[in-house]
């Protein structure tokens, strides 16, 4: 038996639910009990990248996972593989109401924070406080430089589209979940591969996130984590992200890059620090 469904069975889901939202079918799953937290994958990341979180946290969170189509075994049922940050933000709302989640702390990776800020302007009621972590203003050199190389290859050498995203920015990755995103790719649907080159051209042709999300509505509290090592977002970007959002704060995170907790586990410290206390802690 691999680790991840060791893992998945020592933090057993308290439900398991696919529910149709819209055009879309969305998986999700609740663990444990007390104040919500949902957490949001990143671009075709699954919510097995929330199951170490889980395990560090289900004992005082009531923690909501689910994936987006084009994650993990969401499906889309009918019309366009492309999938709007708009439709994205709808879904966010369907899973917090199939869930019965009447306020939460939203934890987010890469893109998912992408989702949780529009979500935030859309329907503030629900949010308590952003976690939004490997996010910034705009792709730096090499993220478009990998994002172009990888529109560029040929789609069915799916081993080298694996390698160059582990070698540009997942060079601290556990060989482990190497080893998995090898295997991702490999068996990655074509249509899955359309709709990823197709995300990371608009991330390029956006330029920057103020185009996309209107930074100055978000009225919520939002803790922006940054890995000191993250090749593809600069820390400058990052701060003027933080300075566009009213209440917000960095977390910089030492050794880790832009997987953070599938970096280092040791990152859910700064996790804790947060999500226990009613204010965050500025420094």
């Amino acid at each position: 038996m691999n680790k991840k469904k060791i893992l998945m069975q020592s933090v057993l889901a308290r439900s398991k639910n696919t529910f149709i939202c819209e055009r879309f079918e969305i998986p999700y799953r609740v663990f444990g009990k007390g104040k919500d937290v949902i957490c949001l994958n990143g671009a075709q990341q699954s919510m097995a990248m929330w199951l170490s979180f889980v395990k560090r946290f289900a004992g005082r969170f009531r923690i909501t996972l689910f994936d987006f189509p084009h994650q993990g075994k969401a499906k889309i049922n009918y019309g366009s593989s492309s999938v709007s940050l708009t439709e994205q933000t709808r879904i966010l709302h369907a899973v917090i109401k199939e869930a019965d989640i009447k306020f939460a702390d939203i934890c987010t990776a890469s893109w998912g924070g992408v989702v949780a800020l529009s979500f935030a302007i859309s329907f503030p009621r629900y949010i308590k406080r952003l976690l939004l972590a490997s996010i910034g203003m705009k792709p730096n050199t090499c993220m478009k430089d990998v994002i172009l190389k990888g529109v560029a290859m040929n789609k069915y050498n799916r081993q080298a589209m694996a390698d160059l995203l582990i070698n540009s920015f997942g060079d601290n990755l556990p060989q482990a979940l190497k080893n998995q995103i090898i295997a991702q790719f490999q068996s990655m649907s074509e249509e899955r591969i359309h709709a990823f080159s197709e995300h990371g051209m608009s991330v390029i042709f956006n330029e920057s996130l103020d185009g996309v999300v209107p930074l100055s509505k978000v009225a919520k509290e939002t803790i922006l984590f940054y890995g000191e090592n993250d090749k593809i977002i600069d820390y400058k970007d990052v701060r003027s992200m933080a300075k566009q959002i009213p209440n917000c704060i960095i977390k910089v995170i030492p050794k880790v890059g832009h997987f953070l907790h599938l970096e280092d586990e040791k990152v859910f410290d700064t996790y804790e620090e947060i999500l226990f206390h009613e204010n965050v802690p500025l420094l």
